[in-house]
């Protein structure tokens, strides 16, 4: 489904916001700017990445999640768990416990996201394959990348490799697999347990598909701390052994840096962390890098261990599952477990193409965009090209697009307000009044009690 608007599960708490910046300075997408001391969300160019979420001293950025007593609305309540869940926890912490907490909490059936990796890897290798002429092709694993693609770079949408992620995947299966045993579907909650905010967003307004098979979404680090409590309150009651199928070490890494790198054949680059994606992203597109024929891109450190609704280090989460051995034989005959929906599975693994969503387009129409346009490079001339973000835009180049857009004026720039003081344009207390409009009153001490 390509909406016209994202869902975006990053929320600015007015009430908590203290207008500082932080936030819109290490915005990848320039998509957050300040006004009457608050920071504002442009909606067209914010991709859920989280970093303003890890970036804001007070808190005033949250990752919105369904209220966790929904789960109590079905009767079958599946938990569909990554495997950086469980890499949070010390090692002396079993599986098997852990099982046993997630279930106390409320779940009646446990999923492990990346169930489904050993089937999309053949599929990933066979598509890198058969699509040369897409080279390099990009991994969709993850969604803040595809919606970075989208709006910063929609001439490599093509490129993007339309198979779901293990997430989908995985969804499919349990509800097929339960619906199969004569379950109602309606009596079906799927919920996924996030380790980040791009995700939630990818299952509230999905890209590349009608609708998502996932019923909601719980942040990772709310159920972390529940199971903790049980496990360290519980301690001294004996729980039953719950049989736990352990993932392939492939499954186990998939969702690390270099998790898929590693399985497809050619030359393959991992690169995690959004910026860094963005700077290689613009020499793919400026030709200066090429010969490439597979990305894995991840928007955060360390990829999913790094998400920002984990609770541990995420070095140590990544080593843990680095470390990891399967304990048994973990290939399952082909009347086992999801080997059993293989077919199933394939001919729905499939997504619909990737549209361009450019946050560089100033209007749809061509003639009015060709006209801002020309309007932003003649405000740009006059600005002083500090990047100072004191007009409450990030740079001065974002400063003029805002101001062929309509969204800002000329005389918001500290520096065009400063020469009009002294040419008389401008009184000191009009020029106090356009900063107050940005930065909001308190910020003066004049207005402060």
């Amino acid at each position: 489904m390509d909406s016209k608007h994202f869902h975006h599960a990053l929320k600015i708490s007015e009430e908590i916001c203290i207008g500082c910046s932080h936030c819109m300075n290490v915005c990848p997408t320039e998509a957050i700017r300040v006004r009457n001391g608050k920071a504002i969300l442009y909606e067209n160019r914010c991709v859920d990445c989280g970093e303003c979420f890890k970036a804001c001293p007070v808190r005033a950025i949250f990752i919105d999640q369904d209220d966790f007593k929904r789960i109590q609305s079905f009767n079958y309540r599946i938990a569909l768990v990554p495997a950086v869940f469980f890499g949070q926890f010390p090692e002396e912490i079993s599986h098997s416990q852990i099982y046993n907490a997630i279930l106390a909490n409320g779940f009646t059936h446990i999923y492990e996201v990346e169930t489904s990796v050993d089937l999309l890897a053949n599929e990933v290798k066979a598509y890198v394959k058969s699509h040369p002429e897409s080279k390099p092709l990009i991994s969709s694993f993850c969604p803040a990348i595809i919606r970075l693609v989208q709006v910063k770079f929609p001439a490599l949408t093509d490129n993007i490799i339309l198979l779901k992620p293990p997430l989908d995947i995985t969804a499919l299966y349990c509800r097929k697999e339960l619906t199969d045993q004569g379950i109602n579907p309606a009596e079906i909650g799927v919920f996924y347990i996030t380790p980040c905010a791009a995700k939630i967003a990818a299952i509230k307004s999905p890209v590349g598909e009608d609708y998502s098979m996932i019923t909601g979404v719980i942040n990772m680090d709310t159920l972390y701390n529940k199971v903790y409590k049980y496990i360290r309150n519980d301690r001294s009651t004996r729980q039953p052994e719950i049989p736990v199928r352990p993932l392939s070490r492939t499954a186990q890494q998939w969702t690390l840096t270099h998790g898929e790198a590693n399985h497809i054949p050619g030359r393959s680059l991992a690169i995690d962390e959004i910026h860094n994606v963005i700077e290689f992203l613009e020499k793919i597109e400026n030709d200066e890098i090429g010969d490439i024929d597979f990305l894995e891109l991840r928007a955060c450190d360390e990829s999913c261990a790094g998400g920002v609704l984990l609770s541990a280090n995420r070095f140590l989460v990544a080593e843990r599952l680095r470390r990891y051995t399967p304990a048994t034989d973990t290939t399952a005959a082909p009347e086992e477990g999801i080997n059993r929906y293989k077919d199933y599975l394939l001919k729905r693994m499939k997504i619909h193409s990737i549209n361009p969503r450019s946050m560089m387009k100033l209007d749809e129409n061509m003639e009015e965009a060709m006209r801002k346009m020309d309007k932003s490079s003649q405000m740009l001339r006059c600005l002083p090209l500090t990047d100072c973000g004191a007009c409450g835009s990030p740079n001065c180049q974002a400063f003029a697009n805002d101001i062929a857009l309509g969204e800002a004026e000329i005389r918001q720039c500290i520096f065009i307000q400063k020469n009009r003081e002294q040419t008389g344009e401008l009184s000191p207390d009009e020029s106090l009044e356009l900063l107050k409009g940005i930065w909001g009153s308190d910020k003066f001490f004049s207005n402060r009690k």
